[in-house]
């Protein structure tokens, strides 16, 4: 079964909602016009009827009119358009008739109360509109005048306006339909350019973009809203690509390290303490690849949001010193001083597993780049709705060059002092995403070689 196309069903429905506007408009012609051509019959005809009651005298018993004047009226000869009457009594029976009827008679009409008929009948076959007007004496119907004329030419007229309209109507849908088919493709040819262009996208061939229409209407709007879907989309692989790429750098760099490490500690016989040592330092890099999985997890979790967020009250302050708990070691060597300035209970609604792991990667970050015996300042207020979380270090910092960069996965600070601090470069990457989810809002400053500040930003 073949599908009508767009352009075509644009058409069609044009052409519809169209025909019926013009079978409107067309009925509404046909009415007035008919309307008109009885008007005009009816008021000649009451006009002669008005006439007509002028020539009669009216009495109790009803009325009669002058013979002798009656004959030298001119219903005594035929006009091109005659007027034919004919007086009745209560009964309906005429005792006087215009010549021109000759044998023939009017149909009467029975009438209960005192109002004038116009109606159509027909006279030895031919048409004819007729007018019954009662005659009335003191306000009591004493007999009839009933006039007619011909309306032959009328019904003739309205045949061929009737057949003139319902030959046009076709003929003006088809056109209409024709017009609207060659209007619809020429507004649909910026579509057709969104078509070819679509068509030509491909992984490897995501820069092609839609020429935007010359006017500014709803197709205009459609391609800027496609052309920013593809921005978005060509912006998602590259960041996919060049977390594919980082990632297996990631992971190839300590599996090398292991198997070299492996590779030379086979090739002769070792002492125990040699195979401790190197067994040892493999450990270290598969606990360091362990760790790489688990970020990579963890972020893809997040990334798909297939994670099931729990939001009930926290109270943060214990989560803000178990965190510091846990790097107490990586503290004590680098001998930190944590100087806390906590408000007492502050609740907010979050995700505790959530929240915590923000924590953790913020306080665990400070901590890797704080220059030995410096201190670490941690703040948290809760002011008007809104909670506030700081974390300050007297760290290495970042340059101003790798803030736009500093979300990405894998990346990490070029800066000299940062080469000899071991990580992923993904925590800043999970911290982003969470924030994201939980709805907190993340802001870092930072100076090279003076220290980074972190404010967490939460309105309950």
């Amino acid at each position: 079964m073949n599908r009508v196309s767009f352009k075509n069903r644009i058409a069609l429905y044009f052409s519809i909602s169209t025909a019926l506007l013009v079978f409107i408009v067309f009925v509404v012609i046909y009415i007035t016009v008919r309307t008109g051509v009885y008007n005009d019959l009816d008021n000649d005809l009451e006009t002669e009827a008005d006439n007509l009651l002028l020539e009669i005298t009216i009495n109790t018993n009803g009325f009669t009119i002058a013979e002798e004047e009656w004959q030298e009226k001119e219903h005594n000869t035929l006009d091109i358009n005659p007027i034919f009457i004919q007086f009745a009594d209560m009964a309906g029976h005429s005792f006087v008739t215009s010549p021109n009827l000759k044998k023939a008679s009017l149909k009467f009409e029975e009438q209960n109360d005192k109002s004038e008929l116009y109606f159509n009948s027909s006279l030895n076959g031919a048409a004819i509109r007729q007018y019954q007007m009662p005659v009335l004496y003191n306000n009591k119907k004493v007999g009839y005048i009933i006039v007619a004329t011909p309306m032959e030419d009328a019904v003739q007229l309205l045949k061929n306006l009737r057949n003139i309209l319902l030959f046009t109507y076709p003929v003006i849908l088809l056109v209409l339909f024709s017009v609207a088919r060659l209007l619809a493709g020429r507004s649909l040819r910026p579509v057709k350019d969104i078509i070819d262009t679509a068509g030509k996208i491909s992984r490897e061939n995501l820069g092609s973009r839609i020429i935007l229409p010359d006017n500014k209407d709803e197709l205009y709007t459609l391609s800027e809203t496609i052309n920013a879907l593809l921005d978005r989309i060509e912006k998602a692989v590259v960041r996919e690509k060049q977390f594919t790429s980082d990632a297996s750098h990631e992971l190839r760099t300590p599996l090398a390290v292991v198997k070299g490490t492996l590779e030379v500690l086979i090739r002769k016989p070792r002492s125990r303490e040699e195979y401790e040592e190197k067994i040892g330092f493999c450990i270290t890099e598969v606990n360091r690849i362990n760790a790489i999985v688990d970020q990579l997890l963890l972020l893809a979790r997040f990334e798909s949001q297939k994670q099931l967020v729990k939001k009930v009250p926290v109270n943060i302050n214990p989560l803000i010193y178990d965190t510091a708990a846990r790097h107490s070691a990586d503290i004590k060597q680098k001998a930190l001083l944590v100087a806390y300035a906590i408000h007492d209970d502050i609740y907010i609604e979050t995700d505790e597993y959530l929240f915590s792991t923000i924590l953790d990667n913020l306080i665990g970050n400070a901590i890797k780049y704080s220059q030995d015996n410096t201190t670490i300042k941690i703040t948290a207020a809760q002011l008007a709705g809104t909670t506030e979380i700081i974390i300050e270090d007297n760290g290495t910092g970042i340059p101003e060059k790798d803030f736009e960069k500093i979300f990405n996965p894998f990346y990490r600070s070029k800066s000299e002092a940062n080469k000899e601090v071991k990580g992923t470069g993904i925590g800043l990457s999970i911290v982003k995403r969470l924030c994201e989810i939980l709805q907190i809002e993340i802001e870092i400053t930072s100076r090279e070689g003076v220290g980074t500040r972190v404010s967490l930003h939460y309105a309950s």
